[in-house]
Parts: structure tokens; sequence; C-alpha cells
């Protein structure tokens, strides 16, 4: 064995496979989601204009300058608390109307699309909804472009079942119209609804629908 043989028995050998990413690396992810919950609670509680990229760094416990790692600017921090919650949402939707039985009734997959959207609402990633109703006007065209379609997404699925009702007679109002009401006074109650109250997120959307629709229709069963 020569020198040079034994220098490359001596040396440590390397682990095959990617290598290992250091501590702060593999915490991207979660930073990367503080970042966008933080920004979204201080965007929803003081405004886009008012927060500053320092003070979204400080909230998420991150120096001041940690921010413009993982985004360019303010307004890509804005666009990734709109866009990711909405993506939520219709992923959330979705899977809701998936585990509906095939034969469900057109009122309680209305049912079970507001009592969707009031957990979204409240729930603990809702603060996206808010600021994107306040905040619409400081994205950029193409970021709204994105979110345009991702809220076509989200919305699509209500048509079907507010023209099921419409064809039933449960539903007086043109659907197009009844969706842009019934969604436009749903987000509304973020402004004056407190979950912390007497009144739960559910049963607030009981009322929701009694306003909506009325009592659902008799169920007849059928005689021996």
């Amino acid at each position: 064995m020569d020198v040079h043989d034994t220098a490359a028995a001596d040396a440590p050998r390397r682990a095959r496979g990617r290598p290992r990413k250091p501590p702060e690396a593999r915490d991207e992810g979660n930073r990367r989601r503080e970042l966008v919950r933080s920004a979204a609670r201080l965007f929803r509680s003081r405004g886009f204009a008012a927060v500053s990229t320092r003070d979204i760094a400080a909230a998420a416990g991150m120096r001041s300058g940690s921010p413009f790692y993982h985004f360019e600017s303010k307004s890509a921090l804005l666009h990734a608390v709109v866009h990711e919650g909405l993506e939520q949402a219709v992923r959330s939707q979705d899977a809701l109307l998936q585990a509906l039985p095939a034969d469900a009734p057109a009122h309680a997959r209305l049912a079970a699309l507001v009592r969707h959207h009031m957990q979204v609402l409240f729930g603990p990633e809702g603060d996206f909804i808010p600021v994107m109703l306040y905040e619409w006007r400081a994205l950029s065209p193409a970021q709204r472009s994105a979110i345009a379609r991702l809220k076509t997404a989200y919305e699509a699925p209500w048509m079907p079942v507010l023209q099921a009702l419409h064809a039933a007679g449960l539903l007086r109002a043109e659907p197009r119209l009844a969706r842009l009401f019934i969604l436009g006074a749903l987000n509304w109650t973020v402004q004056w609804y407190r979950p912390e109250g007497p009144l739960p997120p559910d049963a607030l959307a009981e009322q929701a629908l009694a306003l909506f629709l009325g009592p659902p229709p008799p169920v007849f069963m059928e005689t021996a």
C-alpha cells in the first residue's frame, strides 16, 4: 500500500445520497409559514400600508432582514398570504364535497358549503379573507389575476347547488346573484362577529341558512 492508499483509507467516508441540510435550512419551510401567518395577522389588524417588513419579522421572532430571504418584497408577502390561504380553502372545500354522499340533496350541500366557509373565515388560518377583501388594490395586476383564478375555483362548486335549489323552487333569487349575496353576507361577518361570544360559528351558519333558504324541506318516509 503506497502513501496514496493510506491517505484514502484514513479519510472519513461520506454518506451517500444528498448532503444533510444545516438546521437553519431544514427549518426553512416552518420559518416561511410563520412569516406568512404573522404577515396575515398584521395586515388584517393594522392594514398593509401601516405594516413594515421589520414588523413582520419581529412578530415572527426573526431578524429584520429575514423576510427578504423568502420574499422579494412586502407585496410578495401579501400575495402569498392571500394565494396560499385561498389554495388551502379550495382544497378543504373539495375534500368536503367529495365526502358528501352522491345523492345528498342541494339543501344539504349548501349547508355544508356555508358551514365550511364559516370555518375558513374564523379558523386559525382565516386572516387571509379580510386581507383579500380590504387590501385587494395593493396587489399587482398579475397577482390579482392569479388570485382571481383561485377565487373562481373556490366559488364554482356553489353554482350547481344554487341552480338546483332555484330549479326546485327553494331559492327565488337568480343563482349567480344569490352566490354574490350569500358570499358577500358571509364575508362581512368578519366585521362584527366574535367567535368567543355565545354563538359558535356553526350556529351562526345555521342562522345564515335560515335567512337564505328558510327551514330545510321535510323528508317523507315511505310506509310499508
